[in-house]
């Protein structure tokens, strides 16, 4: 092992549920997610954190809609931009401040980062990804004259969907590479960092989409050579028949067992599917474990004492 890790922190690092989500509610739950990246401190480990962005982009969306007419609409890559730079800060200055009260000396910085995707992804055709607020039927004519492609959303409503393109690359990821070799913590792909691609002369452009932060952070994590890639979500374990009477915990997957329980379906696509994915295409190309389990148990799962671990 090469005590490199990258620890995705999932939405409810931020906003949990029944929560308004104000900035003191944001504040205090980032302040209370991180003890499992303190023990991967404590163990020697260099660290770089990702995390989601979903409820605050999809708030920034209702802000340029309540402002249409007033001043001109973000894109969806600036407000990937925006999110992970004001996240960045509350995820850093709550680390910095939990380092010096444990008496840690180390160093945080937060990268905004763009990932490479490709222009022709097959998503563009076939926008799946949810975002923004919920609509009702009377508001499609209107939502649709602004070129937007509207579906209905389990029954709850209409939903602007974009495309979620597969992540290629970090643009980035030299630099965050030389910054953790130096004992600095990075936080970095925020939300699933900003959709860029290339263009004929090789000059990177903004594309207006919404990448998967799992599968983003497993790339991030074999471009730095990471050995351990931890999701940390709202779940202790991996389950098979999730919410059902013959629901099974998972202490331990290999790959392929991962790839046959995906196939069969008992990964739901809006949540553990992703997880999932991104865990396979880590360990596939030269990862050597992936830990899953919730924000509040990571430091136990980090010790094997719950939370689900998948190898090679």
């Amino acid at each position: 092992m090469n005590n490199i890790a990258v620890v995705a922190l999932g939405g409810n690092a931020l906003i949990k549920k029944g929560q308004k989500g104000d900035i003191h509610e944001q504040f205090a739950n980032t302040r209370s997610s991180l003890n499992a990246i303190i023990h991967l401190i404590r163990k020697d480990f260099k660290v770089v954190i990702t995390h989601g962005n979903g409820p605050q982009a999809g708030h920034e969306l209702i802000k340029n809609e309540m402002a249409e007419g007033v001043v001109p609409p973000l894109p969806l890559g600036v407000i990937d931009a925006s999110t992970q730079g004001w996240i960045g800060y509350m995820i850093e200055q709550s680390l910095q401040n939990k380092l010096l009260l444990e008496r840690i000396d180390k160093d945080v910085v937060t990268i905004v980062t763009q990932v490479l995707v490709d222009k022709d992804d097959p998503s563009i055709t076939n926008p799946t990804k949810p975002v923004g607020p919920f609509y009702k039927e009377e508001d499609l004519p209107k939502l649709k004259g602004k070129g937007w492609v509207i579906k209905e959303d389990a029954g709850r409503g209409y939903r602007r969907v974009v495309p979620s393109p597969i992540p290629l690359g970090i643009i980035e990821s030299k630099i965050i590479k030389k910054i953790i070799d130096s004992g600095t913590i990075v936080i970095a792909a925020g939300g699933g960092g900003i959709p860029v691609y290339k263009q004929e002369d090789g000059t990177l452009e903004g594309f207006d989409s919404v990448i998967d932060k799992d599968r983003a952070s497993a790339v991030l994590a074999l471009e730095i050579g990471a050995d351990t890639f931890i999701i940390l979500t709202g779940v202790d374990k991996v389950s098979l028949n999730f919410n059902k009477p013959n629901q099974v915990d998972l202490d331990y997957m290999t790959v392929t067992e991962a790839r046959k329980y995906y196939e069969e379906g008992h990964f739901a696509k809006g949540s553990m599917a992703p997880k999932i994915e991104a865990a396979i295409n880590f360990l596939q190309n030269g990862g050597k474990r992936v830990i899953i389990s919730s924000i509040e148990n990571g430091a136990n799962a980090i010790e094997g004492k719950t939370g689900t671990l998948i190898t090679p």
